[in-house]
């Protein structure tokens, strides 16, 4: 799937680039898997900001989409492929031989090993590509879903099979948690380039500020004469150690299933 350029007309589409788009079959969504989706711009119940730089953006409904995959034995046909606001991935919209309407394609252990189908891993072969995969078996795919995306399938031991992640994590997961076969589409989405801040305001993200640009009563890297960075102690505004700092629980139960952690961004191996 291409990506779309602009003529530079204007400052904010010379650097622009969205999805062709030429995949999608329809503009309305089925109106039956939608619902209301309200916007908490980043603060909780008491109205805090728990999240920053989230607020605004384009009003939208969520798509209902069953991650589950838990309609075993039962064949579909792909009816639509649609667009999804929520997510960078597209969805599909299946049309089921009993009259139900949801988005996947074949589900379950006597499903044939072909792209598109969500199979428990004990039926993957060794060395496939997969994406959408349970964590917990009967919850419903929780990994790899983003655009583009997949995972690897290495081995199988025992009750657990060996997964090597998108960020190059070796993970156990058990054998009999599902997957389904193939990579997530829409692989350009990472090569779009938003060309403007206001693209970023229409999705919900509002603008981060450098704490280098503060006062220091605004921020730990704050003040200075000229240009300084933060030194070899960069922190969040609260005094928190921001790169390299792991925050992930040292007695997460889960811990024992990864193999090998993943792979630290812009470091060789």
């Amino acid at each position: 799937m291409p990506i779309r350029k602009f003529k530079p007309t204007s400052p904010g589409r010379r650097f622009m680039s969205v999805s062709g788009f030429e995949e999608i079959t329809t503009a309305k969504p089925e109106k039956t898997l939608l619902e209301s989706l309200p916007t908490h711009a980043g603060r909780n119940n008491q109205g805090r900001i728990t999240t920053r730089h989230q607020g605004g953006g384009y009003r939208k409904l969520y798509r209902k989409i069953d991650f589950k995959r838990d309609k075993a034995g039962v064949a579909g046909k792909v009816a639509t492929i649609e667009y999804d606001p929520n997510r960078s991935a597209r969805i599909a919209l299946i049309h089921y031989r009993d009259g139900q309407k949801r988005d996947p394609i074949e589900s379950g252990p006597d499903a044939p090993v072909r792209i598109g189908n969500a199979i428990p891993l004990e039926g993957i072969p060794v060395g496939s590509t997969i994406h959408n995969i349970e964590l917990t078996l009967g919850r419903g795919g929780q990994l790899v879903r983003s655009a583009g995306t997949s995972a690897q399938l290495l081995a199988k031991e025992g009750d657990y099979a060996v997964i090597r992640m998108p960020s190059g994590e070796l993970r156990r997961i058990h054998i009999r948690c599902q997957a389904t076969i193939g990579q997530v589409g829409n692989i350009e989405h990472e090569n779009e380039s938003g060309g403007k801040a206001g693209r970023s305001r229409w999705l919900g993200q509002r603008p981060e500020v450098r704490g280098s640009t503060m006062n220091p009563r605004d921020h730990p890297h704050g003040g200075g004469e000229g240009k300084t960075g933060p030194g070899g102690n960069p922190k969040t505004p609260w005094g928190k150690p921001a790169l390299g700092y792991r925050t992930r629980k040292t007695n997460k139960a889960s811990s024992k299933l990864i193999i090998r952690r993943r792979e630290k961004k812009g470091r060789k191996k």
